[in-house]
């Protein structure tokens, strides 16, 4: 049996007369950026997440830094300010920070959650902090009480990096509204996936709001006119178009998702495997399932299920303090001795989750992970 890790052409057939006639719109229309479909999706997605203001843009990572540099634009944060973020986290995230000038203050995730470990936190604290930067991993929530305290206390902007887990709850909101913004990708294989790169910021406040429409917009409010020295990311029509089809059915994927990991949790026994801590339905939208190999032989076991036609992916083999980028850093000379986010990175391995998963491949792909010595 052949159970591909993520079969986007699956995920796309199951809404392709919406996504065609969505398409073919969009081309007839003769108007293919910043129009209707924008605004359009632009407000749906707001009105989901639940924030004012939705701005869409080319990518996650672009989401990400036009939040940090419209807070320095807009005398919020300056260079050299710094923003903790998780230490176990796609290098998205500190690119972001970097690229705005800022300084990145790792701090170690829990390694029974998989997210930053809150009670680390406030040890990384110093008078240049301005913003905690969440991330969202795997789909799992991240977002705790003692988070939004620290915030409080110490008058930090929370920002959330929402880029696996649109459709996440905490406290009764979506991932995506908790902090003061958020960044969010819709690259083809999220949960919510374009045919293309895309992505938007969510924030409930207007001056930032309007500072990053600007700013990916080459710096314009009005035409011909410009406030900051801006770049040009832009959601396009089309994109727009087909991400307003899969909106209205992300929460029934989401289901679909869910039900696959009940699966995956209710059988998979095998001594060398660990999973995740178990996260109420709400806080989990599996965008990735992830497991725990133990003993050195997680490779070992990517190896033997690729073998037996089964695909996994490794989230993420090198840490981001290890990364060439980073190594001549002042904020990470010496080299960062970060143990559990260099043990994650030797252990983790993502198996197959997709909403479009068989019942008679989950059988497949728990009993070949049990069989595994």
């Amino acid at each position: 049996m052949n159970v591909p890790f993520l079969s986007l052409k699956d995920i796309t057939a199951k809404y392709a007369d919406e996504i065609h006639e969505a398409a073919l719109r969009v081309i007839d229309s003769g108007w293919y950026l910043q129009g209707e479909e924008n605004e359009s999706f632009e407000q749906h997605y707001a009105d989901y997440i639940g924030t004012k203001y939705c701005i869409g843009c080319a990518n996650g990572l672009d989401a990400l830094i036009w939040i940090y540099r419209a807070y320095i634009e807009l005398g919020v944060m300056q260079s050299g300010d710094e923003v903790i973020v998780p230490a176990n986290t796609y290098i998205a995230s500190i690119l972001a920070i970097t690229e705005n000038g800022l300084k990145p203050v790792l701090v170690e995730p829990n390694p029974d959650t998989l997210e930053i470990d809150d009670t680390k936190i406030e040890a990384a604290v110093t008078s240049r902090t301005k913003s905690i930067l969440i991330v969202h991993l795997y789909g799992r929530c991240a977002m705790t009480e003692k988070i939004a305290e620290l915030c409080e206390k110490y008058n930090l902007r929370l920002i959330e990096d929402n880029a696996q887990a649109h459709g996440c709850i905490w406290d009764g909101k979506r991932t995506g509204s908790i902090g003061d913004a958020a960044g969010h990708s819709f690259y083809p294989g999220k949960n919510l996936g374009a045919l293309g790169d895309a992505g938007t910021v969510t924030t409930n406040n207007k001056e930032l709001a309007d500072a990053i429409h600007a700013l990916a917009n080459y710096g314009s409010q009005r035409k011909y006119v410009f406030k900051y020295t801006g770049r040009n990311s832009r959601l396009d029509e089309i994109q727009a178009a087909i991400l307003d089809v899969k909106l209205r059915h992300l929460d029934e994927d989401i289901a679909l998702r869910q039900q696959a990991a009940d699966y995956y949790y209710n059988h998979i026994s095998n001594p060398l495997i660990t999973l995740p801590k178990l996260l109420p339905h709400e806080q989990n939208v599996y965008h990735l399932f992830p497991i725990l190999v133990t003993d050195g032989k997680r490779d070992a076991l990517h190896d033997y299920l690729e073998q037996n036609g089964i695909g996994t992916v490794i989230h993420y083999p090198i840490a981001p303090h290890k990364q060439e980028c980073y190594a001549s850093e002042s904020w990470n000379i010496p080299q960062l001795s970060l143990p559990v986010t260099e043990r994650l990175a030797d252990e983790e391995l993502s198996i197959p989750m997709s909403p479009c998963l068989k019942h008679e491949q989950l059988e497949y792909v728990v009993q070949i992970i049990n069989q595994f010595k």
